[in-house]
């Protein structure tokens, strides 16, 4: 049995939305930096249990002071990551907007936070204590590396199971 499912890509401009996409869909990574215009939509089939999940993969262009996020390309989302960039501290920041917003427009789905960029550790902008307040809220997240790869099949694979768990919101 195979169902699909719509989730979202969201975060500040240059987080590494694209490149978590791109390693989990093609296994690969780039060192060139390509901005999304509008969306760029990806596919990959992940099991869970005994059921075949199609996940398509909206990739949604980066908020900043520019460009908000079009609450219309949420509509229908299954679920959803925002994504931080761990070495600008202003990203952790636009989470929390990203996240009210979706709240307001769509109603409560199942998403995880990705702290990316995690090899960069000697840039780190962000605080272990600032990561903690994402928990208290009751937030699950993850750090990631698109570029290593690190934990991001583990992520793409836990928003997939949280999605078949109609609780996990």
């Amino acid at each position: 049995m195979a169902i699909q499912k719509k989730i979202c890509m969201l975060g500040a401009t240059g987080v590494g939305k694209t490149s978590l996409v791109r390693r989990f869909v093609q296994s690969i990574y780039s060192e060139k930096y390509h901005s999304t215009i509008g969306v760029k939509i990806d596919k990959k089939t992940v099991p869970v249990g005994e059921t075949e999940v199609n996940l398509l993969l909206w990739d949604l262009q980066g908020e900043d002071e520019t460009f908000k996020i079009r609450p219309a390309f949420l509509r229908g989302a299954s679920g959803y990551f925002i994504v931080v960039d761990l070495t600008r501290h202003e990203t952790f920041v636009t989470a929390f907007s990203i996240q009210q917003m979706v709240e307001r427009e769509v109603g409560r789905l199942p998403f995880l936070v990705l702290f990316n960029k995690n090899d960069l550790t000697e840039q780190f902008e962000i605080l272990p204590t600032e990561m903690e307040q994402m928990i208290n809220f009751g937030w699950k997240m993850f750090r990631t590396s698109a570029k290593s790869g690190e934990r991001v099949e583990e992520a793409f694979q836990k928003l997939a199971e949280k999605l078949l768990t109609p609780d996990c919101a």
